[in-house]
């Protein structure tokens, strides 16, 4: 979720984008500075900043500009009329003007505020934005002329497709390497996502559900793999395993793992039970696919089905989805695994088919082994789709 840092981070580069534009003369000289922080004191005609540099003392005048910015859409266009009553301490501020010889005093010309209170709020909005108006599910199609996306959104009963058209003001962002923080996610853009990609959206879903326009695009290029360990180093932090598919050694570093966890045996037999009786062995998802055990929430995943569609691991919906039983179930380390156990790894794809790092491990996933197995057939034994609950969950806001 959303911690209040980023919401300022966030805030400064959308607005310092604009508002450095506009500050440019013909010649890109820039007239004004621009210097941002968090409000420590409030007197008539001055505010005192904390910057990263330190304080600076902000003079006012009646010639100041005051715009509040809200924090669920953090653009310079959102921004409304405010006055010098709004601002109070703890607040975020944005302030432009020239600043004093000394770097002490900056006199305002604009400031562009967002409110302590509204960013204590601004959880509980992304998390009810992305649950009720959010969809998951996985890239099998890209439109570069129209920027159309197909995603294959997976749930027990199948697998449908829907179209993502994104709308004007788009925003695309896609995760860093080994990483599944939403914090550490980046600017991105449509010629950045892949066939294959895990994806995220928030925007409007049509009535018949087949199509969606979206406002926020969120990517990543993610793997899963299954196999069985060969061998466990617990001083390096490394497992080795033989992957199901390709029987070939596949080293496991857990160093930055965000989730270990085991499935209860009981658990794991009955949630595979239900995917094979849901069909999720017919034509489901491969390993590596974004598959369904019902709603999921986008707190901490890709997922959040969001208008009756069902999120599946890559991502959350409503509590008690597939990813807040996984937070119940019991956390293990290297320790705790032994030679012969079968994992599953997700970790991001970067070609590499020795070695990966793994950003969730899940032990005790032989039923869902066995049940694919038993719905491909023997006849295409270690070609058969695998699909693990929770394996693909990563975080948004």
């Amino acid at each position: 979720m959303i911690k209040s840092g980023q919401v300022l981070i966030t805030f400064l580069v959308f607005v310092f984008a604009v508002v450095f534009a506009v500050g440019q003369t013909a010649t890109g000289v820039v007239k004004n500075t621009f210097v941002s922080g968090d409000v420590t004191s409030v007197d008539a005609g001055k505010i005192v900043l904390r910057t990263k540099d330190g304080a600076v003392e902000v003079t006012l005048s009646d010639k100041t500009e005051y715009k509040k910015v809200p924090p669920e859409n953090p653009v310079l266009k959102a921004a409304v009329a405010a006055t010098f009553a709004d601002i109070g301490e703890g607040d975020k501020l944005l302030v432009s003007g020239m600043m004093s010889e000394d770097k002490k005093t900056l006199p305002a010309k604009s400031v562009y505020l967002m409110t302590k209170a509204d960013i204590a709020q601004r959880p509980a909005k992304d998390l009810e934005r992305w649950t009720t108006r959010g969809m998951s599910g996985k890239v099998s199609a890209l439109n570069a002329d129209t920027k159309q996306i197909t995603v294959a959104v997976s749930g027990l009963m199948g697998t449908r497709n829907v179209i993502i058209t994104p709308k004007s003001d788009v925003t695309f962002k896609r995760y860093a390497p080994n990483s599944i923080k939403y914090s550490e996610a980046v600017s991105s853009r449509f010629g950045e996502i892949g066939v294959g990609d895990g994806i995220r959206a928030v925007g409007d879903r049509s009535a018949d559900g087949v199509s969606f326009a979206a406002e926020e695009i969120l990517t990543g290029a993610f793997q899963t793999n299954a196999g069985t360990v060969k061998s466990i180093d617990v001083a390096k932090n490394e497992v080795v395993m033989t992957e199901l598919q390709t029987k070939k050694d596949v080293t496991v570093s857990l160093a930055q793992a965000s989730l270990l966890k085991k499935f209860p045996e009981q658990m794991a037999q009955m949630m595979a039970m239900r995917q094979a009786a849901g069909g999720a062995g017919q034509g489901g998802p491969p390993v590596g696919a974004a598959g369904g055990q019902g709603q999921t929430r986008p707190a901490n995943g890709m997922g959040g089905g969001g208008q009756g569609q069902g999120g599946g691991p890559m991502g959350r919906g409503p509590r008690g989805g597939i990813d807040d039983m996984l937070e119940g179930f019991p956390t293990i380390s290297a320790a705790d695994l032994k030679v012969g156990d079968v994992i599953a790894v997700s970790s991001t794809r970067t070609g590499a088919l020795d070695r990966i790092t793994a950003i969730k491990l899940l032990a005790g996933v032989e039923p869902f082994l066995r049940a694919a197995q038993a719905s491909s057939g023997p006849q295409r034994q270690g070609s058969q789709s695998l699909n693990i609950p929770g394996l693909d969950g990563f975080d948004t806001p």
